[in-house]
């Protein structure tokens, strides 16, 4: 046999989600990218075989949601810690936000820090947003121009007093640019008019403070303004299913716009939410259970496109048991695919639905072609996961910086059992990647 007939690893699983569906399949990687996709039993050489039987094989995750932090406020997480949680859960692709990190990257020197800050501590493939905040639309071109997927706002405070929110008029003019450009907008939409301080401690104050009206109007001013200027524009972490019919009445109307929605409101419910048990405060909030099924009929729908996590940790220190002063924020990067499939088997949904909500769909949101599927030219980037398998989670046990998650306790299906990125395994425990004596991380700064 010809030396350029041997692949460097072949992988067959019984249960292979391919573009097509799931199925028996063996998958073929050269050089970091897959080259072939053949019979489960078929016989192509290479330097290294992995049989997974009925394991499933999937494409690596794409979260294009993700705080990280660094630089600036990497007491909180950062790139090292972020991407071995990220590898442990099955996610070979993260999007960083442009805050909560010092200086905000809304400028090319801002984002120039922070790819100093990530190069060569990530075990995972990273891409970066940029911000649209009041006095920078003179900077979203060179941002874009200099490699960010897209540019986020805030309608309402942030949290953090570097970035400000958008008024309407500001808005206008930042779709107006990012349009020029074919750029993307992503908008976190609460009305702040509508926000308000919790008039107790307790989380069922926090709720009501923070109302799913609030986030339909600012919803319905996205929708508008995007239709007026002809921007792709984006809805993050939609928890309020009040968002869902001007969502699908723009998108029947041919306006330029999806949504998301993340693995805490699929999840969890404010009905179990205990008094100060500020690990599940996040903002927009965690809503009832019947809003929550709402959102599954939403994504069964299409007209939520993609499931991410909103990794937005802290210290431990700033979830005070008080709703009202905690910070807001949940952290689940490394356990978004499991909690997902936990409650989407329990409702009859496919292993393939969930890849499409959480890694295809994503990888299309933030332009990362070869990201998102097993097809021949894509990245080698691919997950065995026991689907069947059950875990307890202990939060001692994840790989996010700070101890701190609502998932702790909690019984969940399937575990992430091998994580590739381009072909070779990230092991976040035993070293950064097994390869060569020596190697070290091998995420790519996108």
């Amino acid at each position: 046999m010809e030396a350029d007939d041997v692949m460097d690893l072949v992988i067959r699983s019984r249960r292979a989600v391919l573009p097509t569906g799931e199925e028996p399949a063996a998958v073929a990687v050269r050089d970091g990218r897959i080259v072939g996709l053949h019979a489960y039993d078929a016989p192509p050489a290479a330097a290294e075989q992995v049989d997974l039987g009925g394991t499933a094989l999937l494409p690596g995750l794409v979260d294009t949601h993700v705080h990280v932090n660094e630089p600036g406020r990497t007491h909180w997480e950062g790139f090292a810690s972020a991407t071995r949680a990220a590898a442990a859960g099955g996610v070979t692709t993260i999007v960083d936000m442009p805050l909560n990190s010092l200086p905000p990257t809304v400028n090319v020197d801002a984002l120039a820090e922070k790819r100093a800050a990530a190069a060569g501590r990530c075990l995972v493939d990273v891409g970066f947003w940029g911000g649209a905040i009041p006095g920078n639309l003179k900077d979203l071109r060179p941002l874009h121009e200099a490699g960010v997927r897209g540019f986020k706002c805030f309608l309402s405070p942030s949290g953090v007093e570097e970035f400000p929110p958008l008024t309407t008029g500001e808005l206008r003019a930042a779709m107006a640019e990012i349009a020029s450009f074919d750029g993307l907008l992503i908008v976190h939409a609460e009305d702040p008019a509508l926000l308000g301080d919790p008039s107790g401690p307790g989380y069922r104050e926090f709720l009501d403070s923070r109302p799913g009206e609030s986030e339909r109007r600012a919803v319905e001013r996205v929708v508008a303004l995007a239709g007026e200027t002809g921007v792709r524009a984006h809805i993050l972490h939609v928890s309020s299913a009040l968002c869902l019919p001007p969502l699908a009445r723009a998108r029947r109307e041919g306006v330029r716009i999806t949504a998301e929605t993340c693995p805490h409101y699929l999840t969890l419910t404010a009905e179990e939410i205990p008094e100060g048990a500020t690990q599940f405060k996040c903002c927009p909030p965690i809503r009832s259970s019947a809003n929550r099924d709402e959102l599954w009929r939403a994504l069964a729908d299409g007209v939520l496109s993609c499931v991410v996590s909103d990794h937005s940790p802290s210290t431990p220190e700033l979830k005070v048991p008080d709703f009202a002063a905690a910070w807001g924020g949940i952290s689940s990067l490394q356990l978004g695919l499991t909690a997902v499939w936990t409650e989407a088997s329990r409702r009859g949904h496919t292993l393939e639905e969930v890849v499409r909500w959480m890694a295809g769909n994503p990888a299309a949101l933030a332009g990362l072609r070869g990201k998102g599927a097993i097809a021949v030219g894509a990245d080698a980037d691919l997950v065995a996961f026991d689907a069947e398998a059950g875990h307890t989670v202990d939060v001692s046990l994840l790989h996010h910086k700070n101890p701190v998650t609502p998932y702790h306790g909690r019984t969940l299906t399937g575990v992430v059992r091998t994580t590739w990125l381009r072909g070779r395994v990230v092991d976040p425990v035993v070293s950064p990647a097994r390869g060569p004596a020596g190697a070290g991380p091998t995420g790519t700064l996108l």
